[in-house]
């Protein structure tokens, strides 16, 4: 039997991710970590979507230590979103350490419960620029996730090589674009569905869904050849 665990924010990525799941492992289930996050309405949206969309089990970690020690815009509230690079040539929403942390712990949960794969859905085509969305990284991961706990276990990134135009076309091509569009959250405000418009994540997903529903059938076929 095949099982899965699904680093799960209740956001578009990881919700298009858990729908594919769905579709491709016998068992699947997710986990979603409280770090003490700007928006924690995700932690709400992510188990309602998950009773929705009838997983295995949800798992909602409390590794909220993470809030002390990376200092983000996500991680402080009286530190504004903001478009522009930090001195380092970072975004101000990149927390620190948080995949290494949220991959490790979902590893631990898979060894524990014989899941083959954790399904994560960084991406390095269209991202925010975090170090910890690359492909380089999620290899080192892998390696160090399996020679630590002496197992084999695949980190999966579905969304790897994906422009969120065709991310979106990946929900629809499993009949959940409006679920997706309507009940995840992204927004670095905490505004479900099309958010508030004007943060970075905001307007990344805007731009990415005006790409797919401008030109369907086109992106549509990039996906497709895509695999």
């Amino acid at each position: 039997m095949s099982k899965v665990v699904v680093v799960f924010s209740g956001g578009q990525d990881s919700t298009t991710c858990l729908v594919q799941a769905l579709t491709q492992y016998d068992e699947v289930h997710a986990i979603t970590f409280d770090y003490g996050q700007r928006h924690r309405q995700e932690i709400e949206v992510a188990k309602t979507l998950g009773q929705q969309l009838g997983l295995k089990s949800h798992k909602v970690l409390d590794v909220t230590m993470l809030n002390e020690l990376a200092i983000s815009a996500l991680t402080r509230d009286d530190i504004p979103v903001s478009n522009e690079l930090m001195d380092n040539g970072l975004p101000n929403t990149f927390v620190p350490g948080r995949n290494i942390l949220f991959l490790t712990l979902a590893g631990i949960y898979a060894y524990q419960i014989g899941a083959q794969a954790v399904i994560t859905g960084v991406c390095e085509t269209d991202f925010s620029g975090y170090p910890d969305c690359r492909d380089s990284f999620i290899k080192a991961m892998q390696s160090a996730l399996e020679q630590g706990m002496d197992r084999k276990l695949a980190l999966v990134t579905p969304l790897m090589w994906l422009n969120k135009a065709e991310t979106w076309a990946l929900a629809d091509k499993y009949q959940q674009l409006p679920l997706v569009r309507d009940q995840t959250l992204t927004c670095y405000n905490g505004i479900i569905g099309s958010g508030c418009g004007t943060c970075p994540a905001c307007l990344l997903r805007q731009k990415g869904l005006d790409d797919y529903l401008n030109n369907q059938a086109q992106v549509m076929q990039q996906l497709e050849q895509k695999g």
